[in-house]
């Protein structure tokens, strides 16, 4: 059975950024897209009273930009459109994540974007608060990156924080999924006043950087080669911007230590990334393979 990706769709350039990366993520993988809009639930303010005619008229139209979207992916991609109704955007987009089984929910940045930036909205925010699958968060300007480029290297964020183990089945299995190249990141960065000499706590980082990316490697199943990479720089803005990025690249990341079992929350490193980085960022449940082995059984 095909894997599924749920997109969350609106007729805007951060709904197209979206369709764009799911598109290309779905090609790779060999899933089905699905492009959903969310529509407002009954349970609607008594200030906005039902409206059959206008209800018909907002589903009417959801249809027709749903239909115009689904008509710029690429033939060889399988989607299919859904109107959803639910008390937020957001909470639809889980739903319907859980009901079809998807294995990642993508969502665009919000307007006023730098392009090839992140800039989280409503949305994204309450996903990464809710969401039990990986959430992908695709920059501004994704619209405008060729269809044929695909994905053709997954760079993942490694840390020692509970949910590394998690992470890194993630990024395997998707790096296996899309025929990609893995590439194991550490960020090394002192952000200290320029008062404090940090020569010393630069050393002990990058000591510890390579400890942990020696024990990332030796995880790895038989089989599975991955490049390692250390970035530096004066802080985690300045090390992502100082690496090298392909325009087919997703950075993967893990949920904070504070999320709630099962569910997302974007941490102060994966959040300070977003700032500087220029490829979509797919950010994985804490427990993501607790529960994939749970439900295996």
């Amino acid at each position: 059975m095909s894997p599924h990706i749920v997109v969350g769709y609106t007729a805007t350039d951060a709904g197209a950024d979206a369709v764009s990366v799911g598109a290309r993520l779905a090609q790779a993988m060999g899933a089905v897209v699905d492009l959903i809009v969310v529509l407002p639930g009954e349970e609607r303010s008594v200030i906005t009273p039902p409206d059959a005619g206008y209800d018909r008229y907002l589903f009417a139209q959801a249809e027709a930009w749903l239909a115009e979207a689904a008509a710029g992916i690429p033939d060889a991609v399988t989607r299919r459109t859904h109107v959803r109704y639910a008390e937020s955007f957001a909470e639809g987009l889980v739903a319907a994540a859980g009901e079809l089984g998807a294995s990642h929910i993508v969502v665009g940045a919000a307007n006023g974007g730098i392009r090839g930036r992140h800039r989280l909205g409503t949305v994204a925010s309450e996903l990464l608060h809710s969401s039990d699958v990986p959430v992908v968060l695709a920059p501004e300007g994704s619209r405008r990156i060729d269809p044929g480029t695909g994905v053709t290297r997954i760079t993942t964020a490694i840390g020692t924080r509970p949910g590394a183990d998690a992470l890194m089945d993630e990024s395997v299995a998707l790096a296996t999924a899309t025929g990609s190249e893995l590439r194991l990141l550490s960020l090394v960065s002192v952000d200290l006043p320029a008062t404090v000499d940090t020569g010393v706590i630069r050393l002990a980082g990058a000591a510890h950087a390579d400890d942990v990316l020696g024990t990332a490697l030796d995880a790895l199943p038989d089989g599975i080669e991955a490049d390692v990479v250390i970035a530096r720089g004066e802080s985690i803005e300045d090390a992502v911007a100082n690496l090298g990025w392909e325009p087919g690249e997703l950075a993967v990341v893990g949920s904070s230590r504070l999320a709630q079992p099962r569910r997302l929350f974007l941490g102060s490193t994966a959040a300070k990334m977003l700032h500087e980085l220029p490829v979509p960022m797919i950010v994985v449940p804490r427990t993501r393979g607790a529960q994939q082995e749970g439900a295996q059984r």
